[in-house]
């Protein structure tokens, strides 16, 4: 079902997190669900995949997540503030160690000359505090691309969060 890459991450991640006995949720805008079934295509996973939030809207993100209105008003949804607002969100409404949040254009439509197709930001963030956030600009490579490069980011993004404990 997946990409023979993105199964070898998630598997690596499932092991590696189930050894240290480390839960993760998602937060999830343009990948919608994506990461979270990457990650449970894995045996095992429910070892280590507390949730999944799937926040499309902005009115779910804020509902779901806590992001504040002010933020998306003055930043828009697809903005690094934003961002870690939802993995924040996401750490604080689970029972998760560790969260990755993507929030992007994955077109065809919807993108601008500030905000292009392609452009993603994600988060990581640790409940011990800890923070990443990478920008992406994957270009017009099709929305179905975007969003398993925006997989495959986010899962490295895992890897690395937890690395850094």
């Amino acid at each position: 079902m997946w990409p023979a890459d993105i199964e070898v991450k998630a598997g690596e991640i499932i092991a590696k997190f189930t050894a240290r006995d480390l839960k993760v949720a998602t937060a999830e805008s343009c990948t919608g669900g994506l990461i979270a079934g990457a990650l449970t295509e894995i045996s095992g996973s429910s070892a280590v995949v507390d949730r999944g939030f799937v926040t499309y809207s902005n009115e779910a993100k804020v509902a779901m997540l806590d992001v504040e209105t002010a933020t998306l008003a003055a930043h828009g949804a697809v903005s690094r503030e934003t961002a870690i607002e939802m993995a924040r969100g996401a750490i604080s409404h689970s029972a998760a160690d560790f969260a990755v949040a993507v929030t992007g254009i994955a077109g065809p439509s919807g993108g601008s000359a500030e905000k292009p197709v392609g452009l993603v930001h994600l988060a990581a963030s640790g409940r011990n505090g800890a923070m990443l956030h990478r920008e992406m600009r994957y270009g017009d490579i099709g929305r179905s691309g975007i969003r398993l490069a925006t997989v495959r980011t986010a899962l490295d993004m895992l890897m690395e969060i937890a690395q850094a404990v």
